[in-house]
């Protein structure tokens, strides 16, 4: 399992960091060059791609992708973190007749499309230098600016009237998207405090928690002698969310070197990006342009194995 490639989709457990789990799959891997693309909170389960090797150069595209998470937000209680690891600092009692499906649907109705975020304190936005979580350790409240983030599914599944009124709900948004936060407002708009209590990430860009491995698995096939590689997704399955454009295996050398080539036939977009592959090697992330002698890609990742 020498130099692997690729993007290992982990069942990330509560408890650990998205740092933790780099750690145990570089060492389980024996390979330096290994990064997470999407941070999830310790308390947070589910999907984290992780990348190995060349595969690493591809994180930045992978942030980009939309996530979608199931979430348990519970009604009547307001806490320092905005989640269930804070103190509680505001309740209030929560009268179920007032929290009706058609009630929490309506109000959800409100919250698809952009909408508009004051990122939490308890995160690691940077605000005069600091991240804010350290503003917030001190004690101290900044201004922060509302960002723009885009709800493209919200999906109430069900509500729990004991011991705490809860809705578990199915929440698909663009990176960026505090579901934290989302938990405060939507609480808000219901008339009540409210913070996470519980939250699973399902999918994170092309990859569901289907696919996923847990790190016990992972010790368990390598102690069994198991090639770990054959668990990595490929750089071509990683970026099918690009549209594939092939050329004449004869442009592989030059291509490698870095130039550009010519794609005559394209209908794409200028500025779209793509998978481009020498006949059937894959050869990198490239960018159409459109010239005085028609379209041609521009290489901005370049893969050589």
């Amino acid at each position: 399992m020498s130099n692997p490639h690729g993007v290992l989709v982990l069942h990330k457990p509560a408890g650990l960091t998205s740092h933790d789990c780099v750690a145990r799959v570089r060492r389980l891997y024996q390979t330096r060059k290994v990064g997470h693309a999407g941070t999830l909170d310790p308390q947070v389960t589910g999907v984290l791609p992780i990348c190995l090797g060349q595969a690493t150069r591809i994180i930045e595209y992978l942030h980009e992708l939309p996530k979608a998470y199931e979430v348990v937000m519970r009604l009547g209680a307001a806490t320092t973190t905005e989640d269930a690891t804070g103190e509680i600092v505001v309740e209030q009692p929560v009268a179920p007749e007032t929290v009706t499906r058609e009630r929490v649907e309506a109000v959800f109705r409100r919250f698809r499309g952009e909408i508009r975020q004051v990122p939490p304190m308890y995160s690691a936005v940077k605000v005069n230098g600091k991240r804010l979580y350290e503003w917030a350790r001190r004690g101290e409240v900044m201004e922060r600016p509302a960002r723009s983030v885009f709800i493209y599914d919200l999906e109430l599944r069900t509500i729990s009237y004991s011991p705490h009124v809860e809705l578990h709900f199915y929440c698909r948004c663009s990176k960026g998207t505090y579901i934290r936060t989302l938990c405060v407002d939507l609480g808000a708009a219901l008339g009540y405090p409210a913070h996470m209590s519980r939250l699973t990430r399902v999918e994170s860009g092309p990859f569901t928690l289907k696919q996923t491995v847990s790190l016990a698995e992972l010790e368990a096939r390598q102690q069994a002698g198991e090639d770990l590689s054959r668990l990595l997704v490929s750089l071509e399955d990683a970026l099918a969310f690009l549209p594939r454009v092939e050329v004449s295996p004869a442009r592989k050398t030059a291509l490698l070197n870095g130039l550009e080539t010519a794609l005559p036939d394209t209908r794409l977009a200028e500025g779209s990006l793509i998978r481009l592959f020498a006949g059937e090697q894959l050869i990198g992330i490239y960018r159409v342009c459109h010239g005085s002698k028609g379209p041609y890609a521009k290489p901005e990742k370049v893969f050589r194995f």
